[in-house]
């Protein structure tokens, strides 16, 4: 093999297996989070049932699950000083980088910040995915000139992320909606994002500073900032009428199709009909934006029928949240509420069986040569 071949053969990684996990399972015909089917966390698990999954490594009994979620309840408050910063940067910052500073402020305040052990590990990331949700929601309300709303004690996870950005309570509907698509995102294997996070662990760095760069590989519009990407695309597509041409337009500009196509999904991505299932019931309680679905639905027919692309969770996703009325910039930071717990999953198991991650790659570069020949 040429080095032009070994190259090509493994571009992006593909096909090589970098490690194991027991944490998830992407395949073909089902994904797995610690042996339990998406489809069956979807109909029957709470997001704060699957962060218990994946973070402590089983399925919580009763008595746990209420502990679990009294604890995050506790640990949901962010000292003002970061809220401050977070105020003064939000109106003029992507909410990604926002996201990013802020979890790196919090790094400062953990006591713990220098120990990898499991314990403090697992009390780390309890913080993290406590404290995200209360970021985001002073972001959004900076952003709006509405003041920073306090968590709501007597709401769960999914409804307190709504409520701290809207400072509306949500309907049963919107909460359960946010609920499911939090189920969807929180872990899916050796993605960029997660690969990044177990890198720098695998440094043995800590967990905020893994997190950090998770946040960075998954605010690209080819990971995480594609469910924004989708939906910016639907809008410029504007009325089902236009969606023709503008397909049209864009094969023959060769323009990237975005919310298509996954590097291991060759026959569709199984969280995608889940969350589209989901945003269609939203359009009862909101008609006005039945459209984008339609719109997005004539999209995907002509992916499938011209391109056999089937679309990924991405491209639900900007519509079901458009029509929840959440802010596009922010869906990104709302996948890192839900994949904080995938990603400390990870940076924990990777802690507990380190061995530094360091490839080779195939010099395709010049010959030596002499500098004064």
């Amino acid at each position: 093999m040429t080095p032009a071949q070994a190259t090509a053969a493994s571009s992006g990684l593909e096909g090589i297996e970098a490690g194991s996990t027991t944490i998830c399972n992407v395949g073909q015909g089902q994904l797995l989070y610690r042996g339990y089917e998406i489809h069956d966390l979807a109909d029957n698990a709470t997001f704060e049932q699957v962060a218990h999954l994946l973070l402590v490594g089983h399925k919580p009994s009763a008595d746990e699950l209420k502990r679990f979620k009294s604890e995050l309840v506790s640990l949901r408050s962010v000292p003002d000083w970061i809220i401050d910063i977070v105020r003064r940067i939000a109106p003029n910052s992507h909410p990604m980088d926002t996201l990013r500073t802020g979890v790196s402020l919090l790094s400062h305040v953990d006591a713990h910040i220098a120990s990898n052990s499991p314990e403090h590990n697992l009390a780390k990331a309890k913080r993290l995915l406590a404290a995200i949700p209360t970021i985001i929601g002073a972001g959004q309300r900076a952003i709006d000139g509405k003041p920073i709303v306090a968590p709501d004690p007597a709401l769960d996870h999914p409804a307190n992320l709504l409520y701290m950005m809207t400072g509306n309570r949500p309907s049963e509907l919107f909460a359960r909606t946010m609920d499911v698509s939090l189920i969807l995102y929180a872990e899916h294997e050796f993605n960029a994002s997660t690969f990044t996070c177990r890198t720098i662990a695998g440094t043995l760095s800590d967990m905020h500073s893994a997190v950090v760069g998770g946040i960075g590989a998954l605010k690209g519009p080819l990971h995480g900032g594609a469910n924004e990407a989708a939906m910016d695309m639907l809008k410029e597509v504007g009325a089902l009428d236009n969606v023709r041409p503008f397909m049209d337009n864009a094969f023959a500009t060769k323009r990237k199709i975005m919310g298509f196509g996954h590097r291991v999904y060759k026959n569709g991505d199984h969280r995608a009909p889940i969350l589209r299932s989901w945003g269609l019931k939203l359009t009862k309680e909101r008609p006005e934006f039945k459209k984008w679905f339609d719109i997005g639905d004539a999209v995907q027919k002509i992916m499938l029928d011209e391109k056999h692309i089937h679309p990924n969770v991405d491209f639900p996703c900007g519509m079901t949240y458009f029509t929840m009325g959440i802010p596009v910039p922010q869906y990104t930071p709302i996948f890192v509420a839900s994949r904080i717990t995938g990603w400390c999953a990870h940076i924990m198991e990777q802690h507990e069986n380190n061995r530094l991650i360091r490839p080779l790659s195939t010099y395709v570069g010049p010959e030596r040569r002499e500098w004064n020949g």
